[in-house]
């Protein structure tokens, strides 16, 4: 068997996901892909990865894995509490997140609790060996597809990897964690706004809402004030011939609760939906956990757009500025040499008496 990484203890909900499995959906097959776009690139980048490459996406808290390999290379990105067992004896030792380590066979890998967050990725260099289906590694759990058998990560599964060893080079880090950016989360009126009387849209976006226990990849439902549909909901106000569905479409059932549709979202759907939410805050979606506490605010088709665009820059900027990583617990020879330390050793000798 080539190199692999050997589940010794699953985690909650720990799948592989790439980028997503587009050009399917008039076959009824959802996207499914990362909830958290930018986290998967950032963790590819610092691997040297191409951007769409499958990695593990870890769902509040990841897998122990056990190094089988001559070497692998991993990137963690995102608030995780990671540590690394050197011996079987050994105490863990702590790992810091959105940079790479360098990881030899016979280690252990605590991925460890994503920290405020539902999710935080895990990529490694040169990526899994994976049959794709339908042109991605994406695991879509409700119909059994993708990833590794259609599901998240048991004890005792396999990773193979591409790469027998890691290869050559420094360890890379962010310069400083990406900002996903706070406050009301935009969102585009429609295209079913219309199903709504002004009062309900006005409740909409005036309130806070609280996500519910209810949330996983397909969707958040959301706790709040309940939304008025324009037509009475015994007389079909919250019914519409079903059509598609994009990804963060609100849609509003007839008991008035927003339902906000992710990566695993159905293909179709016969709720009226609100509003749909912007491009540039889905991530921002993708790392809420039960309890916390959302409101939404308004903007032009336009404004999304040049939100997206200038998510897209900053986070151009963010891979372009990675830098070199200190080993954990090394000396930065670059930063030491950098120093005039023959002049603190003159300076010493001239404060000797005599």
């Amino acid at each position: 068997m080539s190199g692999h990484l050997k589940v010794v203890r699953a985690g909650l909900f720990d799948t592989l996901q790439d980028l997503g499995r587009t050009g399917f959906m008039a076959l009824g097959m959802p996207t499914a892909g990362a909830m958290d776009r930018i986290g998967l690139r950032l963790a590819n980048a610092m691997c040297g990865n191409p951007a769409g490459m499958a990695g593990l996406e870890i769902g509040v808290m990841g897998p122990d894995l056990l190094v089988e390999a001559e070497s692998v290379r991993i990137a963690l990105a995102g608030p995780l509490s990671a540590s690394l067992v050197e011996a079987p004896d050994a105490a863990p030792k702590p790992l810091e997140s959105d940079r790479t380590h360098l990881l030899k066979r016979g280690q252990v890998l605590r991925v460890g609790m994503v920290e405020g967050s539902s999710t935080a990725y895990l990529a490694v260099a040169g990526g899994f060996a994976l049959a794709p289906f339908m042109g991605s590694l994406s695991t879509y759990a409700r119909a059994g597809v993708g990833g590794l058998k259609g599901r998240k990560l048991a004890a005792d599964d396999v990773l193979p990897l591409v790469q027998e060893a890691a290869p050559p080079g420094d360890e890379k880090k962010l310069a400083r964690p990406f900002d996903y950016g706070s406050g009301p989360v935009r969102i585009v009126w429609g295209p079913q706004d219309d199903y709504f009387s002004a009062r309900g849209r006005k409740t909409f976006i005036e309130s806070e809402y609280r996500v519910s226990k209810e949330a996983d990849r397909m969707g958040i439902r959301f706790e709040g004030p309940t939304i008025e549909h324009a037509t009475p909901v015994d007389k079909g106000g919250a019914d519409i011939i079903s059509d598609g569905i994009a990804p963060g479409a609100i849609q509003v059932p007839g008991a008035g609760l927003p339902i906000v549709l992710l990566a695993d979202r159905q293909t179709v759907g016969g709720y009226p939906k609100i509003a749909t939410v912007a491009s540039v805050d889905l991530p921002r979606l993708g790392r809420l956990l039960p309890g916390n506490a959302v409101t939404f605010t308004s903007v032009t088709v336009e404004e999304a757009e040049a939100l997206r665009r200038d998510q897209e820059a900053r986070l151009a900027r963010a891979i372009a500025e990675l830098q070199t990583a200190r080993p954990p617990g090394g000396i930065d020879l670059v930063r030491l040499y950098e120093e005039n330390l023959i002049d603190g050793i003159v300076y010493e000798r001239e404060a000797l008496p005599g």
